[in-house]
């Protein structure tokens, strides 16, 4: 899977569990809502600081935000 859309998906996923909006986010965060938007698009390709300020706020690591969705299953 392509790295921006996976961070977008985690993010979109992570974002929500929290009961955050797109908006609100954008406000508690700094980042503006068309960033967030793009994001969850897999339309930006984030630097790893701005990983961590994503993750920081939404208090999980960055690694949550680059781990696979559903990783394959082994028997």
């Amino acid at each position: 899977m392509d790295m921006r859309r996976l961070v977008g998906l985690n993010f979109a996923k992570l974002r929500k569990d929290k009961g955050f909006t797109q908006e609100r986010f954008a406000e508690m965060s700094g980042f503006t809502q068309q960033y967030v938007s793009d994001l969850e698009r897999g339309r930006r390709n984030p630097t790893v600081v701005t990983l961590f300020h994503l993750a920081s706020a939404l208090g999980v690591t960055p690694a949550d935000l680059v781990a696979e969705l559903d990783p394959p299953q082994t028997d």
